[in-house]
């Protein structure tokens, strides 16, 4: 399991745009399982939307994101480097996210040549799946 300081390590996002609060599983350069939990004093629900807070999708999309830079820059090849988010394919919501959910965010690798990957990724929670696809990252 991985704290938040060690996620820090790791990928070069900090608050407000780290969207990871732990790694609980993680086998680097394959696949990891992470957590975020989401509250009311998130800075996006400021603004979306003000009556009704709901977490951009974008966001779950970056959440997820964060969970496989860290899948793939804990591998040996990539430490010290960079991931960079390059594509979403086949992606789905299905629920909202709102302050108290708590999602988990698995990613699986299932594509990879040279810098280039393509992760299996989704965002859920006991009872539901609130997003799903596959992302492309580059890793620099």
């Amino acid at each position: 399991m991985l704290n938040i300081n060690e996620i820090k390590e790791i990928i070069p996002q900090r608050s407000p745009f780290l969207l990871v609060d732990r790694i609980d599983k993680l086998e680097p350069g394959k696949y990891g399982l992470g957590q975020k939990c989401v509250t009311y004093n998130e800075p996006f629900f400021q603004g979306h939307f003000p009556d009704e807070p709901v977490m951009p999708g974008v966001l779950i999309i970056e959440s997820l994101c964060q969970v496989g830079a860290v899948v793939c820059l804990s591998s040996d090849n990539f430490k010290g480097k960079n991931a960079y988010f390059a594509g979403v394919n086949k992606f789905r919501f299905r629920n909202k996210v709102v302050p108290g959910d708590v999602l988990t965010l698995e990613v699986e690798l299932i594509k990879n040549k040279g810098h280039i990957g393509i992760a299996k990724a989704k965002a859920y929670d006991k009872e539901k799946v609130f997003a799903e696809g596959e992302l492309t990252f580059v890793v620099g």
